[in-house]
């Protein structure tokens, strides 16, 4: 854990220092296609896995309840965010 974010330092450190090369403007496309690369193999990964496949329905039932609560209760805060931050006073 602490290799991961001490090399994570060492490149915003490398970041800070190389701000102004015109080589760097193309990192974002070499990032995105890296992790479409990852997300490849994690599926790979997975599909090989006899035992996460076989218990999908399970995890897959339990990531739907997980998603639609988090998802309502997000809902239900941004509300009364508004409602007590936002709203002027005469409106309803």
């Amino acid at each position: 854990m602490f290799t991961v974010i001490g090399i994570m330092f060492l490149g915003i450190i490398a970041g800070y220092l190389l701000r102004n090369q015109k080589q760097l403007r193309y990192t974002g496309r070499f990032i995105s296609y890296t992790i479409f690369l990852l997300l490849f193999l994690l599926g790979i990964t997975v599909g090989s896995n006899k035992v996460i496949v076989t218990s999908l329905p399970d995890i897959g039932g339990k990531a739907i309840l997980i998603s639609l609560a988090a998802t309502l209760g997000s809902v239900i805060c941004a509300w009364i965010v508004y409602r007590y931050f936002f709203k002027k006073g005469g409106e309803s």
